[in-house]
């Protein structure tokens, strides 16, 4: 822990995260989406740092594999819908928010970026940084279902490969005015992408994944920042320690990186205690967590989204130093 917090800077402000629900277990319906407008905004307003919205391509029958491990879930895991569920693309969600707020951050959590094809992804991402005015971060990962890949004609096998490459080109296209790059895949030289991300380098990138040896390379290699999964999400702490020995040897120290954590909300009588919820949050951010993740579930209106969260910035905000 003490390793962690000697390289992580100190002016990274933690932020309250919030998921709302980008997907349904059927179809809600003309105008059945509407509330995940007004739940954005009300969450801007009270105050939320970071909207964070989760990613589906298609679904397959087999969602049993999100609870194995070893194909990429988490042990015990459940999917939230069954292969008929509803999944609205994560960035144009993003898009619907940022048209809509002023302050909040969005981030993925996670985009399967291998999926999309890179430079039209780098496109898409840097046009969502320019018209939000910065306020994107992007989470990646390999996912763990491999219909999703099938289907796209993309190997499962191969993914972790083929996350790398997109990455890569994706950071090229941001940094490098006449970039070039080669592979056996990919390949060109000359090439132009504008508008680039407002910051000068890239867009934040995000890792998710059980901490194995090729997902600490893709940190050290890619990463502002971390998103736990599987078996090190239950010791974020304890997991920030091997990410700061893998950087250490990478010849990067922590100085700025992110790391990511859940909240559990407590509840008395029905109703949040905002104070009991973010009683843990002082010794996380002192041991480098900086950023802290809720889900709940929201009212459809602005206004009532916007009386729920409030007292639970204003508790986080104590509880972290920033008031």
């Amino acid at each position: 822990m003490s390793t962690v917090k000697a390289h992580t800077l100190a002016d990274v402000t933690p932020a309250l995260s919030l998921q709302p629900m980008n997907f349904a277990a059927k179809d809600p319906g003309v105008g059945g989406w509407r509330p995940l407008l007004a739940q954005g905004v009300g969450a801007d307003k009270a105050g939320i740092d970071r909207l964070v919205v989760s990613d589906h391509v298609i679904l397959g029958e087999n969602l049993d594999k999100y609870g194995d491990p070893s194909a990429g879930g988490t042990e015990g895991g459940v999917q939230p819908t069954g292969p008929e569920g509803h999944w609205l693309d994560p960035l144009t969600v993003i898009s619907m928010w940022a048209a809509t707020t002023t302050h909040t951050r969005f981030m993925t959590g996670i985009l399967l970026a291998g999926l999309r094809r890179p430079a039209t992804l780098a496109k898409q991402l840097s046009t969502i940084d320019v018209l939000s005015e910065g306020r994107l971060d992007i989470g990646v990962g390999v996912g763990w279902q491999r219909e999703e890949y099938e289907a796209n004609g993309v190997s499962y096998k191969g993914r972790g490969q083929l996350l790398d490459q997109t990455l890569e080109i994706c950071q090229t296209l941001w940094t490098v005015e006449a970039a070039a790059y080669s592979s056996p895949k990919y390949s060109f030289e000359k090439i132009h992408l504008n508008p680039k991300p407002l910051a000068s380098g890239g867009i934040p990138l995000w890792i998710s994944g059980t901490l194995n040896k090729n997902v600490l390379r893709r940190i050290v290699r890619f990463g502002s920042g971390w998103i736990p999964w599987g078996p090190d999400a239950m010791d974020p702490i304890g997991s920030l320690v091997k990410i700061a020995e893998e950087m250490e040897k990478g010849g990067r120290d922590m100085k700025g990186f992110q790391a990511g954590s859940y909240l559990q909300v407590v509840e008395d009588g029905g109703k949040i205690d905002a104070a009991a919820t973010m009683a843990p949050v002082a010794a996380m951010a002192e041991a480098g967590i900086t950023d802290f993740r809720a889900t709940l579930n929201l009212p459809n209106e602005e206004a009532a989204v916007q009386d729920m969260l409030s007292p639970l910035v204003e508790a986080f905000r104590s509880a972290a130093g920033r008031s």
